[in-house]
């Protein structure tokens, strides 16, 4: 029988499949293709100079071990790394890396010329006229980890954001995608994912903007005709923090200039941080390719804090102004806001302030007239828990009855209701929407979301709860 590259590469994953864990086998060896066998050199396909470099630190022995089985000692292994081309033209290029000398080769060679940097790269942070590379981070110091508190709702976006800032662009949170509503925490985790890769490794290159901030740069850049400067200067970043990707919809000029900005750094081992106000399932008019590789790394949902962590962001925040308040007004606070981060700690900024001006004592009684001018003059989100209750009384059913799983056509349509308002008045992902209403799937939310829209057209009595109920909302 004679020997091929499949032959011999299908023999090796046979060997490593006894030797590791399912799912390492799937994600890091599954996608590799055999190319081609010369000699004692077999050239394997890999997705991304990421993907090659994961394997050469974590691999390398077994992936040695595997081919000297098959090949002998003289056994070489050439890695053929697919890149799409960043600069415009439609054919994707491949870039050969042997194996490094801590394996099986101890050459390295390299089929593509490597750029020199352009000396006159065009910052585009800094003033024209001003010749300066240097790239400051953007970073607040204010916001970092110390203060950033853990809770269940927080708990895995902050696990992973400190993974990354410990090994940024070594982990497979690439990129990772913090999510959430309106003031929970996600500029700020990302500036602090972004504060201590700063301070754990100087050298790097950290840049944090907002996605708004982005399309301005480019849009300047179409118009001075410097756009490849704008992809090069983006290109040098060893650690890019993107803040409100979902502001990138239906602009399509910057959402294809970032795809390639994204393949560039993901190829390269460097770390992307993306922040939003939506899952990537509910973004819409985002490109499907971007999207694709919004999925590759981590989405990591920000939820409302429950009460112990509210009670903790009080406390810390007194702690660091350095201010004394009794317990059960921090209680008091606590309990009755609930959905957002930045109103908690505005409250408890303005109790302070209250006290402070007017030289009053912090009583009960001033803590509740504050939280009821401060929670009547901001916007607030209405929580899914109160659309439920508002849902459930207004049919004259519990909310238990709401969430179970009868099939009653009555009882189906409160709880498509429900799923509707809670898509349309709060931040929350489809899944989320579908967990906290009867641990359903997010495609239910979403044919839940569909059928009010046509009975809304069709069903004259139908159309009456949506109304009555918008206005308990409003």
């Amino acid at each position: 029988m004679s020997v091929t590259a499949n032959s011999v590469w299908n023999n090796c994953l046979a060997f490593i499949q006894d030797n590791i864990q399912p799912q390492a086998f799937k994600t890091w060896f599954e996608p590799i293709k055999p190319i081609k066998l010369s000699e004692n050199a077999l050239s394997i396909q890999v997705p991304s100079k990421f993907f090659y470099e994961w394997l050469e630190e974590h691999y390398v022995k077994l992936l040695k071990v595997a081919l000297t089985k098959e090949l002998g000692e003289k056994a070489k292994l050439v890695y053929i790394i697919k890149m799409e081309n960043t600069y415009g033209n439609k054919e994707p290029f491949t870039e050969k890396i042997p194996s490094s000398n801590r394996g099986i080769v101890s050459s390295q060679e390299m089929d593509v010329p490597i750029k020199s940097k352009n000396p006159e790269l065009r910052n585009p942070f800094v003033i024209p006229g001003i010749r300066n590379i240097k790239i400051e981070s953007q970073l607040n110091p204010n916001y970092n980890f110390d203060n950033f508190l853990e809770g269940d709702s927080n708990r895995l976006a902050r696990s992973a954001g400190l993974a990354v800032a410990n090994k940024p662009g070594g982990t497979s949170f690439n990129p990772l995608l913090v999510f959430g509503g309106v003031g929970l925490g996600k500029t700020h985790l990302a500036h602090a994912i972004g504060v201590e890769i700063k301070d754990k490794y100087p050298e790097r290159t950290v840049l944090y903007i907002s996605a708004e901030k982005f399309t301005q740069q480019y849009i300047e850049s179409v118009k001075k005709n410097t756009r490849n400067d704008f992809i090069h200067f983006y290109q040098l970043i060893d650690v890019l923090i993107i803040d409100d990707v979902q502001f990138l919809s239906g602009k399509s000029g910057t959402q294809d200039v970032f795809f390639h900005i994204f393949n560039h750094l993901h190829q390269n081992g460097k770390q992307v941080i993306l922040t939003s106000d939506k899952a990537p399932v509910d973004m819409q008019d985002i490109e499907q390719r971007l999207l694709s590789r919004f999925k590759w790394g981590l989405s990591a949902e920000l939820q409302n804090p429950d009460y112990e962590t509210r009670i903790s962001i009080l406390r810390n925040k007194l702690y660091r102004d350095g201010v004394e308040m009794p317990d059960d007004i921090v209680d008091y606070v606590a309990k009755h806001i609930k959905t957002n981060i930045r109103e908690l700690e505005g409250a408890i900024i303005s109790l302070i302030a209250q006290s402070s001006f007017n030289k009053k004592e912090v009583t009960l009684e001033l803590a509740q007239q504050v939280v009821e001018k401060f929670v009547k003059n901001t916007k607030r989100e209405v929580s899914i828990d109160y659309i439920q209750k508002v849902v459930s009384d207004y049919f004259e059913m519990d909310v238990a009855t709401l969430q179970s799983k009868t099939r009653k056509r009555h009882i189906v349509q409160a709880r498509q209701l429900a799923m509707f308002f809670a898509k349309k008045f709060t931040k929350a992902s489809l899944a989320s929407i579908g967990s906290q209403i009867g641990k359903r799937d997010h495609a239910t939310v979403l044919h839940a979301c569909k059928t009010v829209d046509n009975l809304a057209e069709t069903d004259k009595q139908f159309r009456k709860y949506i109304e009555d109920l918008t206005k308990k909302f409003s």
